[in-house]
Formats: C-alpha cells, sequence, structure tokens
C-alpha cells in the first residue's frame, strides 16, 4: 500500500534525523580533538625524570612540614588535596602568618604549564621548590644548611635520599629536594570525563556541556584556553578591553609580569590560567578576587572579549568547564604517615 506523502515525509525525517545529530557530533568532536589534547599518563621529561624512589621521598617532602622555620607550614598548606592542590584562600599565608602576593594555582597537571607560576618568574615544578626553599615567605629558613639540618635528624630520610640519589655521594642536597618534589607533582595529573570525549567517547559529556563546549568555542574563550590544560600554555594582557579590576573588584592593582622584566609592554600581563579542576579551586585569577566560577566566566568574557554573556550561556560554559575536574590522584588525596625524628636532642648553639 502506498504511503500519504505526508507520512514518507516523516518516515524519512525518523531515518534521517538520527543521522545528521550524530554527523554533528562527530564533527563536534572533531574540532575539540584539534583544539584540545587529554591529559598524559604522567608529566615526566627526559631533564625530569620520575622513579618510584623520588616519588616516594618527593611524596613525604611535600607533606613534611619540617622543612619550614618553624615546622608548621609544608608545600600541602597552600596545594591541599581536599581542596584540588589550592587553599581556598585569595591569597595564601606562608610561614609566620606572612602573606603571600598572589592566589596559590593548583599543583594538580602543573607541570604541564609552559611556564611556572601567574608572573612566570619560575622556570619549572623543580625551579618553584628550590626557590620557595629560599623565600622568606614560604620558608622562613635562612639558608639551605638550615633547611637541611632538620632532615638530617631523621634517620629515615637518610636512606631515602640515598634510594633516590645513588649515584649521589652526598644526595641530601637542596637540588635534590627540589628533583624529589618536582618528580612526585609530575605524577599529580587528573584525567576527567572531558578526556574521555577527546578518546571519542562522546557520551562522557552530557548534553549541556556539549553545548557549553560550542559555547565556549565560538564565543572565543578558546583563543587562550586550549591545548592539554585548556590554557597554561602562554601570557596574555589580563584586560585587553577594559581594565581588569573593574570588573573584578580588585583591591591593589598587580602590574603582573611588568615587575619581573621591567618592561612596560608586559603590564598586567599574567601567564594564562589551566582551566584543568578550574570547578574545584575557587576564588578565582591572580588575587583571589572573584568568588564564584560563574563570575570568572563573565569576567573573562567582559575584560578579554568585550562580550556580554547571558545567563543561558554562561550557565552552559560552566557545565563544560566542570567536565574538566578530575578525580584527585590516590597518592595526594590522603597524606602519608611522615617518618619519625631522631631520639637525639637537638644541638645547643655555640658559646661566643
Amino acid at each position: 500500500m502506498k504511503l500519504p506523502s505526508c507520512f514518507a515525509g516523516i518516515a524519512l525525517l525518523v531515518i534521517v534525523a538520527p543521522a545528521t545529530a550524530a554527523e554533528s557530533e562527530t564533527e563536534r568532536l572533531k574540532h575539540a580533538q584539534g583544539l584540545f589534547q587529554p591529559l598524559p599518563r604522567d608529566m615526566a621529561t627526559p631533564e625530569t625524570p620520575i622513579t618510584p624512589q623520588r616519588v616516594d621521598l618527593g611524596r613525604l617532602l611535600f607533606f613534611d612540614p619540617r622543612l619550614t622555620v618553624d615546622a608548621d607550614v609544608s608545600c600541602s598548606s597552600c596545594h591541599q588535596p581536599a581542596r584540588h592542590g589550592t587553599d581556598g584562600l585569595p591569597k595564601s599565608i606562608g610561614v609566620r602568618q606572612r602573606p603571600h602576593p598572589r592566589h596559590a594555582p593548583t599543583i594538580l597537571n602543573a607541570g604541564l604549564n609552559f611556564i611556572i607560576h601567574w608572573r612566570g618568574d619560575r622556570d619549572s615544578l623543580e625551579d618553584q621548590v628550590i626557590k620557595a626553599l629560599a623565600s622568606p615567605i614560604t620558608n622562613g629558613q635562612p639558608d639551605e644548611k638550615a633547611v637541611i639540618h632538620p632532615l638530617e635528624q631523621i634517620p629515615s630520610y637518610a636512606l631515602l635520599f640515598k634510594a633516590a640519589f645513588p649515584d649521589d655521594p652526598h644526595p641530601m642536597t637542596g637540588a635534590n629536594i627540589a628533583k624529589a618534589i618536582g618528580a612526585y607533582e609530575r605524577t599529580l595529573v587528573t584525567p576527567s570525563p572531558f578526556d574521555r570525549y577527546l578518546a571519542g567517547d562522546v557520551n562522557a559529556l552530557p548534553p549541556k556541556a556539549r553545548g557549553g563546549l560550542d559555547t565556549f568555542i565560538n564565543t572565543g574563550c578558546v583563543a587562550c584556553h586550549n591545548g592539554v590544560l585548556v590554557g597554561g600554555g602562554m601570557y596574555r594582557k589580563f584586560g585587553v578591553v577594559e581594565p581588569y579590576w573593574k570588573a573584578t573588584g580588585s583591591q591593589t592593582i598587580d602590574d603582573g609580569r611588568a615587575d619581573v622584566t621591567k618592561n612596560p609592554d608586559d603590564l598586567y600581563v599574567f601567564r594564562v590560567a589551566s582551566l584543568r579542576n578550574v570547578a574545584m579551586t575557587a576564588p578565582y585569577f591572580h588575587d583571589g578576587s572573584v568568588a564564584t566560577l560563574p563570575e570568572a566566566v563573565r569576567v573573562m568574557a567582559r575584560v578579554q572579549l568585550g562580550v556580554t554573556l547571558g545567563d543561558a550561556e554562561t550557565s552552559d560554559i560552566v557545565a563544560f568547564l566542570e567536565s574538566l575536574t578530575g578525580e584527585v590522584p590516590a597518592n595526594f588525596a590522603t597524606v602519608p604517615t611522615l617518618p619519625p625524628a631522631s631520639v637525639t636532642p637537638p644541638r645547643e648553639s655555640s658559646k661566643e
């Protein structure tokens, strides 16, 4: 029996529509795969290798406050597992309650940033550790010897340093502390639903997040926030269209990279933040001046692109950004048991 033309058209739509939707999803995926890359298994490089012994030692040192002047602050104080590698403060607090000048970025996936810190004044994770050991804010010790001395009172550390650096006749050094902590930090990778999506699992992202991906790309966010970290790969002026502090309500104006380079062209220039785990790392920006992710999205669209986002667009972008949240690595989620100190009493200061 011949179907009426209207029913034939409906039948054709039933057959064609799913194929068209599938093609659309395929094109979106291909577009995303050209802009972003999934996270690697770890962040080792030929210059910064990872060994189990270095990672084990680095994990203990990362959580051990005894490297600092009053033995009450560690790397994990500003990079907390419960807060996805940050501390939830606008600006971190160091030893003896000394304030840091900027917000602590997450340590998770940080080894993939092209440069470390907001102003690019740290070349690598290892360089960050070395300079933190010498910092009056972060560490408070007068010199490397003062950092090493507490570790010398902990018998287990001598064995751990020797295992981690077997070819070094004197392995307990500041440089090796940095290599060990760096090796540990290079294991802190957080694959997310977005990584499964990039691997070809379209359903790893719910429809709203996939729509948010489109909005993120079409709005222009992807010009700076791309690559494996969805950011973290370049410097950019904060406030291209208008001064950033007018939108963020910042209490102080930070000159950014210009303080490092002394180049006026670098005024208000910062490293573009990675958006990995961004839904879990409030507050936002170099000074922690914005409390919520939706507001941070609106600020970025306004001051970088001159775009005013509506509620629906903002909500969709936030849904996409939430898909970048990964599981905290098991070796970071729990605090290790630190090796005990020797029962030998501390050295007395010499008398003149």
